[in-house]
């Protein structure tokens, strides 16, 4: 019996070491052996049975081309629109040729539970939720003479380094508390606001773009993980930092809200330092002090991240993944 043929439409494939070049790697993992699968930036024509397209601004020629190939004016045979980030919170309110990629889909895909809101509400019968997942990893033990934090993201607007800059500056009476940043500068001005934070701030620490691997070797050694961002569809780094027992200092965004619950209590205003920097002061104390858990706030964030890391599980988010594309085959 010949194998259904998938092809996952990438904006950014491996060099750019990004979200969306880890989802399309890891779902052509998951969908082998039971189909053939391509990870491609574009579609031109070749055959396959079904296309998963990440962001649907980025991906639109390639989404249009395929309802055309089926004759469709919306609801495409064998079409999954799958939005990322700045498609969902941003270009569908703004961008025709985003709002056309939505119309086109047969399935509409986000990444965490507050996705489907955004949406229009004549389109959010189209919507599932699948949740991006990453292995479990080992707790490591930490010191309690310190903190460390780090924020993992490259450096452009959306993900609000300044918050960060200005949450270290902050905090540059409190020698206990220390922050590692990681991300490349995509934005040169941002890269030299890092620099500069750096040198004032000997307890920030810029270490740039770093591999995957790496990376999540920092998020498991750190006591917590600082997610800033002003828009997202739904991080990898925060459910890797789940998935590691690594808490989150999270902005308060519906992609993060989605990812670890309305009741989560490490929130804090987008764009808000004074308020990361109190969170930040907040966690240290408790986790030096000998607090009974359930007056622990960092023990608190920990319990909390713990109850969410099942959704994050590989298992779910391949069987939710090949339950689209059985759905998704004539």
């Amino acid at each position: 019996m010949t194998q259904a043929r998938v092809l996952i439409i990438s904006p950014a494939l491996a060099d750019a070491n990004n979200g969306n070049w880890q989802t399309a790697r890891r779902w052509s993992r998951m969908l082998s052996p039971a189909y053939q699968t391509t990870i491609a930036q574009t579609w031109h024509g070749e055959p396959f049975d079904v296309m998963l397209a990440l962001h649907a601004r980025r991906s639109a020629d390639s989404i249009a081309a395929w309802a055309r190939a089926q004759g469709a004016v919306a609801d495409a045979p064998g079409l999954a629109v799958v939005l990322t980030g700045t498609d969902l919170y941003r270009d569908i309110q703004i961008d025709a040729r985003a709002q056309a990629s939505l119309a086109y889909a047969q399935q509409l895909v986000l990444l965490q539970e507050s996705g489907p809101d955004a949406l229009p509400p004549a389109l959010r019968h189209k919507a599932r939720v699948i949740f991006q997942s990453t292995p479990a990893r080992d707790k490591v033990v930490k010191t309690v003479h310190h903190v460390r934090a780090v924020m993992v993201g490259h450096l452009r607007d959306e993900k609000s380094p300044q918050t960060l800059f200005a949450a270290a500056r902050l905090l540059q009476g409190h020698p206990d508390i220390f922050i590692d940043h990681i991300g490349a500068a995509l934005d040169a001005e941002l890269g030299a606001q890092a620099q500069a934070c750096a040198e004032q701030c000997p307890h920030y620490r810029w270490l740039g773009g770093l591999p995957h691997e790496a990376t999540r070797r920092h998020i498991q050694r750190a006591h917590l993980l600082i997610h800033a961002s002003r828009i997202e569809g739904g991080a990898h780094v925060v459910m890797e930092a789940v998935r590691s027992g690594t808490p989150v200092l999270a902005s308060h965004i519906a992609g993060n809200v989605g990812m670890l619950g309305p009741d989560y209590a490490g929130y804090f205003a987008p764009g808000d330092a004074q308020a990361l920097a109190d969170l930040l002061l907040r966690c240290r104390r408790d986790q030096a002090s000998n607090h009974p858990h359930a007056d622990n706030f960092y023990h608190q964030l920990q319990a909390q991240c713990a109850q969410r890391a099942p959704l994050f599980a590989p298992a779910a988010e391949q069987a939710a993944l090949h339950a689209l594309v059985r759905d998704l085959l004539p």
